[in-house]
C-alpha cells in the first residue's frame, strides 16, 4: 500500500505592518524605500527620483507681478 505525502506549506515571511510618520498621514507603507524610512512619498522631504539633485530652470519673470 503506497502512503500519499502531503506537500509542505510553504508560507510568505510575515511582514510586519509599517505606517507612515508624517504629520497628516498615517497610511500604511508598501514600498521598501517608504518603509524603511517611514515616510511615504508626499510625506518625505528628500526626492526620490533621479540621482537626488535637483535641476533649475531659469525662467522669466510672470508679466504685471
Amino acid at each position: 500500500m503506497a502512503v500519499e505525502q502531503q506537500e509542505a506549506l510553504i508560507a510568505e515571511p510575515h511582514r510586519a505592518r509599517v505606517w507612515c510618520k508624517g504629520i497628516h498621514c498615517g497610511r500604511e507603507l508598501t514600498d521598501p524605500v517608504s518603509r524603511q524610512r517611514q515616510l511615504g512619498p508626499e510625506c518625505d522631504p528628500e526626492p526620490r527620483t533621479g540621482d537626488g539633485r535637483r535641476h533649475h530652470v531659469d525662467q522669466e519673470p510672470i508679466p504685471g507681478l
